[in-house]
């Protein structure tokens, strides 16, 4: 039996996690992302300064240093992985080099996403030492608290190589990729641990298979959701304005934007099919999470996608992630942690 204590410390780890992926967001919509030139400490201090005074006079030649040291390093270890035309081409391009004046409303935005990956990351150490001096002949258990302290770990510092390389979209990508896969190990761990979450969810074959294809839609859109900020990073680096970059993000934001209303189809069906059936909550409540996120979805594309509505579109779509998940999980009855 695992302690309630312990299933609330897994809960509020993933809290923590969706609390690390909103101020991500927030970080990046508002360019803040340079804020802190270095890692982990920010402006060679654990608590970042609040004017430019107190900086040395050439600090952007010490942390331009430091980043092309950085870069070479990346660059080597995408070299000896294969990638060596992507590492070139971060090596040659300028703006990765690009060191930014100081701006302490940016810098503490930064700061304060910091303090949230490092408030999740000790909560997923302490889930990890409560597992090995509680839990530890619990191998399936220990193997996922492992590995989800290794992706935090890997996560962190994939961190400091995205402030490296001065926010290279495709690492922005990969950045919250793994907070995903992060995501995923949590809801794992707390469906094994949590009796309410054991209960299996008897549905019929269709509703099984309709909820795997809405979740490999859901994920596949985040993906095309990545590429759509990608593109408006670029347009933002040229200097277009939010008015200008719905008519210029191509074909990429119109599949992302009609395979919206294909989700919101299914899951229509598949609320009546759970109405006239099983009449399951988490159902109904994937719904109303995929209307919220749908309207967030117009609201960028019919409004010059306003900043604070972009993070309320990732939020919701990680979410419906989640639930989608979990329901995919609890349609198969729960192993026991051996």
């Amino acid at each position: 039996m695992f302690t309630k204590g312990f299933v609330r410390l897994n809960w509020v780890s993933l809290v923590l996690i969706y609390l690390v992926v909103i101020a991500g967001s927030f970080v990046r919509i508002t360019g803040s992302g340079m804020g802190c030139p270095d890692w982990p400490k920010c402006f060679g201090s654990w608590v970042p300064p609040t004017t430019e005074k107190q900086l040395p006079e050439n600090y952007r030649e010490i942390y331009g240093e430091k980043r092309v040291k950085k870069v070479e390093k990346f660059a080597r270890f995408l070299s000896a992985i294969g990638m060596k035309e992507t590492a070139e081409k971060i090596k040659k391009d300028p703006a990765t080099y690009e060191e930014l004046p100081f701006n302490a409303g940016k810098t503490w935005t930064e700061y304060v996403n910091r303090l949230f990956g490092f408030l999740a990351g000790n909560a997923v150490l302490a889930i990890f030492i409560w597992t090995v001096f509680r839990h530890r002949k619990k191998r399936k258990l220990l193997f996922l608290a492992t590995l989800n302290l290794i992706l935090l770990s890997v996560q962190a510092w994939f961190g400091s190589i995205v402030v490296a390389t001065n926010l290279v979209p495709w690492t922005i990508t990969v950045h919250m990729f793994l907070a995903l896969v992060i995501i995923a190990l949590q809801l794992v761990i707390i469906r094994q641990i949590s009796p309410v979450q054991q209960r299996q969810l008897v549905l019929s074959k269709t509703m099984r298979w309709l909820i795997l294809i809405v979740f490999l839609i859901t994920a596949y859109q985040m993906f095309l959701g990545t590429q759509v900020r990608e593109y408006i990073d670029e347009l933002t680096k040229q200097g277009l304005g939010r008015d200008s970059w719905s008519d210029r993000l191509g074909m990429t934001f119109f599949i992302h934007r009609s395979f919206s209303w294909a989700v919101l189809a299914i899951m229509t069906f598949m609320v009546w099919l759970n109405w006239k059936t099983a009449g399951h909550k988490s159902v109904y409540w994937s719904y109303v999470i995929l209307a919220v996120e749908l309207i967030s979805g117009v609201c960028l594309a019919y409004a010059d996608m306003p900043g604070l509505v972009q993070v309320s579109h990732l939020l919701f779509a990680s979410v419906l992630f989640a639930i989608l998940f979990m329901q995919l999980m609890r349609t198969r009855k729960s192993p026991v942690f051996a």
